[in-house]
């Protein structure tokens, strides 16, 4: 079964996939139909094929860097889902093998990395055991 990570990137990457392949079929569009002739008045113009081909591999290549672009940093990114049971005391988190700690279970299911710092109203709160007052 393929991973929710791994269903999403795919989906991304298809969606733009489609988009790009539609905005390099416009070019092409605009030349046979001569939309400005049609919907705005302006003269007839031949078409131009030179351009054409020129227009839509400029968007394919435009394209293609935007996929793998986007395929690099979808796959950078590390997400959790679902629900956590996790304990209202010591804030450690319930799975199938026993209760381990935040931290612990962050890390392994993630890319997160943990930096401990002290916020302002713990410190207020803890001044005298932190610095031996």
């Amino acid at each position: 079964m393929m991973t929710t990570k791994r269903c999403v990137i795919r989906r991304v990457i298809l969606y733009e996939t489609i988009g790009f392949v539609a905005l390099s079929l416009l070019p092409w569009l605009d030349e046979i139909l001569d939309v400005p002739h049609y919907l705005m008045g302006a003269p007839r113009t031949p078409i131009n094929i030179v351009e054409c081909v020129l227009e839509s591999g400029f968007v394919l290549v435009l394209g293609l860097a935007v996929l793998l672009a986007t395929r690099e940093l979808l796959a950078r990114i590390g997400y959790l889902e679902g629900i956590l049971s996790i304990c209202g005391y010591c804030k450690k988190i319930r799975t199938p093998d026993g209760w381990v700690q935040f931290e612990t279970y962050v890390d392994a299911h993630s890319e997160a990395r943990f930096s401990h710092t002290i916020c302002p109203a713990c410190l207020e709160e803890h001044r005298a055991e932190l610095f031996d007052e």
